[in-house]
């Protein structure tokens, strides 16, 4: 798979370090560049958090701006929440919901920005997608997907399509998923 989960937590390196991660956001972004040198066109997906505790708008921010250099196909994304038995929890500096809630929906919209951006380059193309299930959507459809991780949905039977790969020329492009129609080997 043209696949990459490289989880970052936060774009600033000093929420990094209080959160005891053993990277910067410098350190990242070189991983990141490494893959696109090698593979141009991998899928980049990642974990981030807002709201630790002491996270300022500023540093908030800078999470942001990885986020928009880095362009990810797909960020898993959560608000902080305390976790029994970790440091952070018992921290005094916790930020409020509303704080927390405002920031991640700030953050989602950019994700979704930048995923619909990444996508539009399978518009037209021929891609092969391994089908796992019926679009339970639309049960004319199957879905799978791409060696990129794309959900990918087109015409198709699942009973004689489960498990196979099969060849699909990308009709439409959305932030997090594709559609498309089978070409014929």
């Amino acid at each position: 798979c043209e696949h990459f989960h490289i989880p970052f937590q936060s774009g600033d390196n000093d929420i990094l370090k209080a959160m005891a991660r053993g990277y910067t956001h410098q350190k990242y972004r070189r991983i990141i560049n490494t893959i696109r040198d090698y593979m141009p066109d991998a899928s980049i997906s990642a974990d981030a958090i807002v709201g630790f505790p002491g996270e300022t708008e500023a540093q908030f921010e800078n999470t942001l701006k990885l986020v928009d250099d880095i362009g990810f196909d797909q960020l898993n994304t959560a608000a902080y929440s305390p976790r029994p038995g970790t440091p952070a929890a018992l921290w005094e500096n916790q930020l409020p919901e509303q704080v927390k809630c405002d920031r991640l929906q700030r953050l989602n919209h950019l994700v979704a920005v930048k995923a619909a951006e990444r996508s539009q380059r399978y518009l037209g193309r021929i891609e092969e997608v391994l089908v796992e299930d019926q679009n339970p959507k639309d049960k004319t459809q199957v879905m799978g997907r791409t060696k990129g991780n794309r959900l990918t949905f087109f015409t198709g039977d699942i009973n004689h399509l489960k498990g196979e790969l099969v060849l699909v020329k990308i009709t439409e492009a959305r932030a997090f998923s594709l559609t498309g129609e089978r070409v014929e080997e």
